[in-house]
């Protein structure tokens, strides 16, 4: 019954490309990263309904002012600072335990025993790699963009592995593309969601 636990998967990122364009982007981004005061409050006004929201805003523009010295850092001087080693601990942790996920797939696609603990390998370093290529890109595109990019690119991977999935039997080579999609697949989400 895997497949009908994958197919669930792709229903619940369907539902949710198709409402995020309608939610409007978080007000402290507004504000902080792109200085869209009005924005913001706009924002705010949407996600929390009529009211005043001037404390809110005037905590933001506090902040704001507080961060306006401090230096963005990027990927490579964040894994240099000591501080973040405990979470970055954590998150190589359930990065690593996340190869276990295509197993499954990996076993349907008739691969060696042997190779595929090291296709796992690939899928958790796509990941890790996707995640520090997403952390160096957010701030340009905003995590709207990137979320409803992520959620219609693992929509149409999941309509596109579940087709392999189905073929593979008529076809050799199918099996092969659902490795493929696996890694594509965990490439969005580590881009997007």
């Amino acid at each position: 019954m895997w497949n009908v636990l994958l197919s669930f998967s792709g229903l619940v990122a369907l539902i949710q490309l198709l409402f995020l364009p309608f939610f409007p982007e978080s007000p402290p981004y507004l504000l902080l990263q792109k200085g869209d005061k009005a924005g913001c409050l706009k924002a705010m006004k949407q996600l929390w309904g009529e009211g005043n929201y001037h404390t809110e805003f005037d905590d933001m523009m506090k902040e704001k002012a507080v961060t306006k010295g401090t230096k963005i850092m990027n990927v490579l001087e964040v894994l240099k600072e000591p501080s973040v080693y405990p979470q970055l601990s954590t998150m190589l942790l359930l990065l690593l335990s996340l190869q276990l996920c295509g197993l499954k797939i990996f076993q349907t696609a008739n691969l060696q025993e042997s190779i595929i603990p090291y296709v796992s390998l690939g899928v958790a370093i796509s990941e890790l790699t996707s995640i520090i290529f997403c952390s160096s890109i957010i701030d340009r595109f905003g995590r709207r963009i990137l979320l409803w990019g992520g959620y219609l690119l693992m929509a149409v991977i999941l309509v596109l592995l579940e087709t392999s999935l189905l073929l593979s039997d008529q076809f050799l080579w199918m099996r092969y593309c659902s490795v493929i999609l696996i890694f594509l697949f965990i490439i969005a989400y580590g881009i997007g969601p």
